[in-house]
């Protein structure tokens, strides 16, 4: 599926009252939802299983104190909105997107999340500077995980 049109129906979600869309086409579907702030773009057998298998995960995880998402942050955390790997550049040899102390603008590109062999450019949702980045290059992040802090 194009990822043009994925990007116009979300701009046509937050244009509307519409609260959830899944879209079939072919094997692929896509499900935009807007109370959970996940794209999913996955071969139809895969996005029925792929939400499930992490809230396990995550659960079982819990009682380990020394787990790096357990600390206070310090400033306002931009959370991956999916399930994937973390990439500070655009390419390998592209420099970072951001660096810690640099100022940033609400909208600018701060990383990329693959997921399914889509790169998602993640974009900062608040203005200020970058106090820290949480994930090292090419490391899984997890739903709702902390990637940067912003102060």
């Amino acid at each position: 599926m194009d990822i043009r049109k994925i990007k116009k129906l979300i701009e046509l979600i937050e244009e509307s009252d519409i609260e959830e869309i899944e879209i079939k086409e072919g094997d692929d579907a896509v499900r935009i939802s807007r109370r959970k702030q996940v794209v999913e773009a996955a071969p139809q057998a895969t996005a029925v299983t792929a939400p499930v298998a992490p809230a396990p995960s995550v659960e079982t995880n819990t009682p380990a104190d020394n787990e790096p998402s357990t600390p206070a942050l310090n400033g306002h955390a931009v959370r991956s909105p999916m399930v994937g790997t973390f990439y500070r550049a655009a390419s390998p040899s592209a420099p970072a997107f951001i660096e810690v102390g640099q100022s940033i603008k609400a909208g600018d590109t701060i990383c990329i999340v693959e997921a399914m062999k889509m790169m998602n450019q993640i974009e900062a949702d608040k203005t200020g500077t970058v106090a820290e980045i949480l994930i090292e290059n090419g490391q899984p992040v997890e739903f709702d995980q902390p990637l940067i802090t912003i102060v």
